[in-house]
């Protein structure tokens, strides 16, 4: 089984769907791939890095309270493939609720227009 990510996988693919004129914010942690070399070259892209230990505005750390809660929470696994299947099925399931992702990564101070 695999991972049905919901967004472009990277800071190109973001930039690329950004109509002509326009810029991207990508607000990202403290992680080092997140590193300004990453979006390097893109001029309609700009990396926000979140202040250190700051979870609450970390839209991807909302995420992990639901899959724990529904999903991996008190599990115990045999090996490392198992884990990896739990938490695809675990993510896919979550993908299904619909508005489950916009509701929890959202943020009405974060939002753009009326």
């Amino acid at each position: 089984m695999s991972i049905r990510p919901p967004w472009p996988c990277t800071y190109s693919a973001i930039a690329e769907a950004v109509p002509e004129g326009g810029h991207a914010v990508v607000v990202v942690d403290g992680a080092g791939w997140h590193g300004p070399a990453a979006a390097q070259g893109l001029d309609n892209l700009t990396l926000l890095k979140l202040p250190p230990a700051s979870p609450e505005l970390n839209p991807v750390e909302q995420l992990w309270q639901p899959l724990r809660q529904r999903s991996l929470a008190n599990r115990c696994f045999k090996h490392y493939e198992g884990i990896v299947q739990a938490c695809c099925e675990a993510w896919n399931a979550f993908t299904e609720l619909s508005g489950s992702l916009r509701r929890l990564c959202s943020r009405q101070w974060a939002t753009l227009g009326p």
